[in-house]
């Protein structure tokens, strides 16, 4: 490029520069919805309570309809073989946030030792687990897209303590044929620490075979695993993206 041209095209740049005004770029076609935001991992102004207080209970239903059989108390606390717990609104895109704790006394290793799970939409799992010093096959450690993805790192606190999930989840999408048009995505932190970064799921969680999708409606339960092992659960809030 000679310098005559050169020169020409910094003249020509400069003057369609000087052309345009600030306000060109301004961007005034939607207002940001005001939202107040909670003290530490407490609950912003726009989010669902799931579960802060004893009566929260009455958000939740036996996976089979009626009253649940966990203990509601400060916390919501697995009933061994009592079955699966839904909420009884549904949801699509979600930011969720839960706080769980294992039990503090160890009983068992691997996948029997404080074992649950959190189903966004009835079907896809974040691994609930006790692994503190626990091995376990690592797409099923705690923090994991169950038998999808392994966690970044293993940030959990030992048995006895509260640990949190911040979790953000993008529904997948159908076309009219029941064919996949978008897969489902989802982003974990547990405890402040990012361990699931924007990960794209495969289909369902499954426990046998490899994960498909299935069509289904755009908003589904939120659901909580009874494993058999007493873990609790708290401060469970959701907000609708």
């Amino acid at each position: 490029m000679t310098k005559k041209i050169l020169s020409l095209l910094l003249v020509l740049y400069s003057m369609n520069a000087f052309a345009q005004k600030p306000e060109d770029t301004e961007d005034w076609s939607r207002k940001p919805v005001i939202v107040t935001p909670g003290e530490g991992t407490l609950p912003p102004s726009d989010a669902v309570i799931l579960y802060r207080l004893p009566s929260d209970a009455e958000n939740w239903m036996h996976i089979n309809g009626g009253p649940i059989k966990w203990k509601a108390a400060d916390e919501l606390t697995v009933v061994g073989q009592t079955g699966n717990i839904r909420t009884k609104q549904e949801f699509g895109d979600v930011q969720l946030h839960i706080e769980w704790r294992s039990p503090s006394e160890i009983r068992g290793e691997g996948q029997g030792r404080g074992n649950s799970g959190v189903f966004l939409m009835g079907l896809y799992e974040v691994q609930v687990l006790d692994s503190y010093d626990n091995e376990t096959y690592y797409n099923g450690q705690a923090g994991s897209i169950y038998k999808q993805q392994i966690p970044l790192v293993n940030a959990c606190r030992p048995p006895g303590q509260w640990q949190t999930y911040d979790i953000i989840f993008k529904a997948p999408r159908f076309h009219d044929d029941g064919s996949l048009l978008s897969p489902a995505f989802i982003t974990v932190i547990h405890n402040g620490v990012l361990i699931q970064n924007h990960v794209e799921l495969k289909g369902g969680t499954r426990y046998i075979g490899a994960p498909e999708y299935v069509k289904h409606n755009e908003k589904l339960p939120l659901i909580l695993q009874d494993h058999g092992d007493a873990v609790s659960f708290r401060n469970i809030w959701i907000r609708e993206l």
